[in-house]
């Protein structure tokens, strides 16, 4: 199983548990009672297959994770990786058949029934090799599901927050007009804004880096609740979620109500502020960034009609000792994004065209990367210790003058 594959397992087994880890289970909900609920759903898997998940294997991934963090959903590689187990035409027909007549029946049901009707051997053939071989039939099912809407406001900050995207400016640059992206992050319980910026362009760097100034300045909040486009859902959000043991909640399509705090703050902003605006008065991106910060300084400290007179930073820090702060070794390793290459045969690596050394090692492997979005620092994470070991820009000038070791044909080294 490739090492992506596995993370994506390891994300699917925190995304079951997240409420449990972040500690936003209902009120007066047990251990024990999330386990029994949890075991009655039915999961889609990161190939597409349905399955259900059993008490002791949700407890099982719980302690792991309380032990050994994110990393202890991923699963090992298997001892028997590399033997090949095939299904006969036989298993294969009527896997087709019971996927036909009951496409919603899960793959863990399907190997049980050819266990039990004879088709397959106790320890023959595994639930993966089922798994993969639906997966491949490509009979994904997506079923809608209609919820109840409800307005309604966490009793607490930092309970959830708000991210999302906003435009409608332009500033003139070297004689060309070009797009601005606000990109901001609310609190539900204070309305106060934790996280705010603008940039020439909406991706998820930008958008970590938002979320990172906050998570230092104002501790972490249990649940994220996000837009669906892509600077907020991908991989590396997830990822981000999981290291920091954030409950990620995207609002379904079509539903704004479910942002509505946050789409009704950029309707506040542009009215307020950037309204106001002559965008030919700013002459860099910095200048239009520190008339913004100083208006939500001011938003911050300004009485909040929904607030019983209070100002969102007042509100905000009402509930102070809520607050769970991310020490800042921990906030710079988590923020970091992650790559894959593969090591070419004298020990390089490229990123954005960007050549850079690796130990020799490595050499013509494929490595993960870990590293800041500013690409000022970049770290190679060890396969089998998972430590982050930093490496550096190739210098070919550098290297000119290293002085090999030369192997004799004797085996010696001079």
């Amino acid at each position: 199983m490739k090492d992506e594959k596995r993370q994506d397992i390891a994300l699917f087994r925190y995304g079951i548990l997240a409420p449990l880890i972040s500690g936003t289970l209902e009120e007066n909900m047990s251990n024990k009672e999330f386990y029994s609920r949890a075991a009655k759903k039915v999961y889609t898997n990161p190939d597409g297959t349905e399955v259900t998940i059993s008490e002791t294997t949700l407890k099982r991934w719980y302690n792991k994770y309380r032990k050994d963090g994110f990393e202890g959903l991923i699963p090992q590689m298997r001892i028997d990786s590399g033997c090949s187990r095939k299904l006969d035409e036989d298993m294969m027909e009527q896997i087709k058949y019971l996927k036909k007549e009951y496409p919603r029946l899960p793959a863990t049901l399907i190997h049980q029934k050819l266990f039990e009707n004879g088709t397959i051997r106790k320890g023959e053939i595994s639930l993966s090799t089922i798994t993969r071989y639906i997966n491949q039939l490509k009979l994904e099912n997506k079923y809608p599901t209609n919820k109840e809407m409800r307005r309604y406001e966490r009793a607490h900050i930092n309970e959830v927050w708000y991210a999302d995207s906003s435009t409608g400016l332009y500033l003139t640059v070297k004689g060309k007009k070009k797009k601005l992206w606000i990109i901001a992050a609310l609190d539900d319980a204070s309305r106060m804004v934790v996280g705010i910026d603008i940039f020439f362009n909406d991706n998820y760097v930008n958008v970590m880096s938002v979320f990172k100034s906050a998570v230092a300045k104002y501790g972490r909040p249990k649940i994220w609740t996000l837009d669906n486009g892509s600077p907020y859902k991908n991989k590396q959000m997830t990822l981000l979620a999981a290291r920091l043991g954030i409950v990620l909640n995207y609002n379904p399509p079509y539903t704004p109500v479910g942002k509505a705090k946050i789409e009704r703050w950029f309707a506040t902003l542009k009215l307020a502020w950037m309204s106001g605006l002559n965008m030919n008065d700013f002459s860099s991106l910095d200048e239009v960034r520190n008339s913004l910060l100083a208006y939500v300084q001011v938003y911050n400290k300004k009485i909040h009609s929904s607030l019983n007179g209070k100002s969102p930073m007042d509100r905000f820090f009402e509930d102070a000792l809520l607050i769970k702060r991310v020490p800042e070794e921990q906030i710079e390793k988590c923020f970091l994004l992650e790559i894959e290459r593969r090591v070419s045969a004298d020990n390089v690596i490229t990123i954005d065209n960007i050549e850079y050394e690796v130990d020799y090692r490595y050499s013509k492997k494929r490595i993960k990367l870990r590293y800041s979005p500013d690409m000022k620092t970049i770290f190679l994470v060890d396969p089998h210790s998972g430590e982050l070991e930093p490496i550096k820009l190739l210098n070919k000038q550098d290297n000119a003058h290293i002085k090999r070791q030369k192997v004799s044909l004797t085996g010696g080294v001079y």
